[in-house]
């Protein structure tokens, strides 16, 4: 991909499979702005190399004025790290910080230059070979780290297509979204902002209210703190040998070794779009979280892949890790959005176990989830990890803080994530938005997996390893066939209770 530029050029990616036009934009002055710390979580994603990319399927060809003019008087307004760069300086101790700079919206709209021909014979392949070609393009570290990309044709699910790509220290996926929603509106009522998610329940044991007064409630209330520590205490040595030794064993997820460091392989997006109906119905029929569902469905589907690629007809079991990051934030602060974005990475993580079998009922993959989900909620793994990371890079330095996080990521097969989007349909910039679909790179996983309710749909997106898995689309078939079985097994479930019911009361009342 040869990358011409407007005042400057950029060396291109390897073996890049499209043209693209990029504008590297001139270094920005920083005198005279305000300044900020850079968090320690904010510079140890930095020194990983993590990148956030969100997709975006517009429903109307892109006006360029339209979306300028958006970018500059909605994100950029509401969210500071668009206007700030990284500087590093020794006389202030050499620790980075965020400095405020001039921003010209135009350095960061990118309209690729494609083969008219590749469009026109595969529109979506296009579009899924340019994204996957940003995993291998820099970005300018002397400007704001972030750029929009707009792919001006029509796909298979919408009329044209956005891309952010930004730097992962600028934001979390979370707060990227909120930012995108607090700037949008709602497509059914122009005048307002978009209708957010109901706030999740805690379920946790210890959030539960009970009257004390009562010895039989307040011992359960006891008993609930003390397995609270003990799973604490536990995660933490799983941790700790994590870093030390404990790996997953090797299977065909595990990132393939070629002498490169993982982080800088080629990266495919691919997503799909699947009903967030039946996940709430499964999620009814068993009496569980939405978290819950996903968790087995990613089970149920990269089970299925496995024996079939594998070949392998052993019946017991493999265990595996997945890394999910959990965000910190108040359950109540994506409710404020309106008035306030909150700009940082505010994440902790669990490092969950998750199997590849074979069972006999599809169901089994979610209600093993299921347990193991409610294992970690009687935990503080998320508030330890998340301390643990700040301490390190606080008082041993950003290489050791960024060394330990990468080992963990190493020592786990997956990348597992779960985004609430908003509750309908959004307008952003002057366009209406078909999906979102969000994902990362620069993560030493093989096979992440991303999923993002948008509306009454769920998008999830695989950013997969490009030279590892050439059949990523199969992935994608067993996870809409994973989500059909189990959804016709809650069914059938269903149906076999009324009948068993009817049964019930017509015997009582013979």
């Amino acid at each position: 991909m040869d990358a011409a530029t407007s005042g400057g050029s950029v060396a291109s990616p390897p073996n890049p499979p499209l043209p693209v036009r990029v504008r590297v934009p001139a270094p920005a002055e920083t005198t005279e702005w305000t300044e900020e710390p850079m968090s320690p979580t904010g510079r140890m994603l930095a020194d990983v190399g993590f990148y956030i990319v969100v997709l975006m399927g517009l429903g109307e060809p892109v006006n360029l004025p339209v979306f300028r003019a958006g970018i500059e008087t909605e994100l950029l307004t509401r969210f500071p790290r668009f206007g700030s760069i990284q500087v590093t300086d020794e006389s202030k101790g050499g620790k980075p910080r965020w400095v405020q700079t001039a921003v010209n919206v135009d350095d960061h709209i990118i309209v690729p230059t494609l083969n008219p021909a590749a469009v026109a014979s595969d529109a979506d392949k296009t579009v899924e070979d340019y994204v996957s070609s940003l995993s291998m393009l820099p970005m300018d570290r002397r400007c704001p780290l972030w750029e929009f990309h707009f792919l001006d044709f029509p796909t298979s699910e919408a009329t044209s297509t956005a891309v952010l790509r930004l730097d992962h220290s600028i934001g979390d996926a979370m707060s990227i979204i909120t930012l995108l929603m607090a700037s949008s509106r709602s497509t059914a009522d122009p005048a307002r902002l978009p209708a957010m998610p109901p706030p999740p329940r805690r379920t946790g044991a210890i959030y539960q209210r009970r009257p004390l007064s009562s010895p039989g409630y307040c011992l359960v209330w006891i008993w609930s703190y003390f397995v609270l520590m003990w799973n604490t205490l536990l995660d933490v040595v799983l941790i700790v040998a994590m870093i030390l030794f404990s790996s997953d064993p090797r299977t065909i997820f595990t990132c393939e070794d070629d002498g490169r460091h993982n982080e800088t392989r080629r990266k495919r997006f691919v997503h799909r779009t699947f009903s967030l109906d039946d996940v709430k119905f499964i999620k009814t029929v068993m009496n569980c979280t939405i978290n819950d569902v996903l968790v087995g469905v990613t089970s149920a589907a990269l089970s299925q892949y496995y024996f079939r690629k594998s070949g392998d007809i052993r019946t017991e079991r493999i265990c595996l890790r997945s890394f999910l990051p959990v965000n910190t934030r108040p359950i109540s602060s994506r409710q404020t959005y309106v008035t306030k974005v909150e700009t940082g990475n505010r994440v902790g993580s669990i490092v969950c176990p998750f199997y590849i079998a074979l069972h006999d009922h599809p169901l089994e993959y979610v209600r093993e989830a299921k347990m193991l989900m409610r294992r970690k909620k009687s935990s503080l793994e998320v508030m330890i990890t998340q301390m643990a990371g700040e301490l390190l890079v606080k008082y041993f330095g950003i290489k050791i803080g960024a060394f330990l996080f990468r080992r963990i990521l190493t020592q786990t097969t997956i990348l597992l994530s779960n985004v609430v989007g908003p509750a309908e349909q959004i307008t952003l910039c002057g366009h209406p938005v078909a999906f979102i679909g969000i994902s990362i790179y620069g993560q030493p996983q093989a096979v992440t997996v991303h999923y993002l309710t948008y509306g009454s749909s769920i998008k999830i997106t695989l950013a997969v390893d490009d030279k590892q898995f050439p059949d990523c689309h199969k992935i994608l078939d067993d996870f809409a066939e994973s989500i059909k079985l189990i959804r016709n097994a809650a069914a059938r479930k269903i149906s076999n209770s009324s009948v068993h019911d009817c049964v019930t009361r017509n015997w009582i009342r013979w």
